[in-house]
């Protein structure tokens, strides 16, 4: 079973699904949207990805701030916009201070406006590598080696 975040997210640890290949081997914790405002809060930036026409992803490091339930990043390029435009569906990584922290992983829904992106999260996840669980999962077919606690699942996004 996989740990909860130093200063873990608000909640509690009866959930499931954070980690899709190996379900018993994570926590998933549920919480309201303002659970996703403290787990931002310790990061320093994000990188929002986008895709292509062909498919190829476009990472850009970003400030994101929390506004009435959406993900706001001001001043995006050019790339950033057509890929926001014709594709929504984009992903947020905020990226761990050490290898022992967790990255924040947010996947939304966008809408751009002028040089703005506005995301409507649908899902988000602390996500690490366990490092037990990876030295077991490398003798088990299908395991997910990770160590990954939901903070906000995509059938209930849209009701908070």
């Amino acid at each position: 079973m996989g740990r909860k975040a130093e200063g873990g997210p608000i909640g509690d640890d009866s959930g499931r699904d954070g980690c899709d290949d190996e379900p018993e081997r994570t926590i998933s914790i549920p919480v309201e949207l303002a659970g996703l405002a403290d787990a931002m809060a310790r990061y320093r930036f994000a990188y929002l990805m986008t895709t292509n026409g062909k498919g190829a992803p476009h990472a850009v490091a970003v400030s994101v701030t929390l506004q009435q339930g959406q993900l706001v990043i001001d001043g995006i390029g050019r790339r950033t916009r057509e890929n926001a435009i014709e594709r929504p569906i984009v992903g947020l990584v905020w990226p761990p201070e050490s290898s022992t922290d967790y990255s924040l992983i947010v996947d939304g829904q966008a809408s751009v406006a002028g040089d703005q992106v506005r995301i409507a999260p649908t899902r988000a996840v602390l996500h690490r590598p366990a490092p037990a669980l990876m030295a077991a999962a490398a003798d088990t077919p299908g395991a997910c080696g990770a160590d990954c606690v939901e903070i906000l699942k995509a059938s209930t996004a849209g009701t908070r």
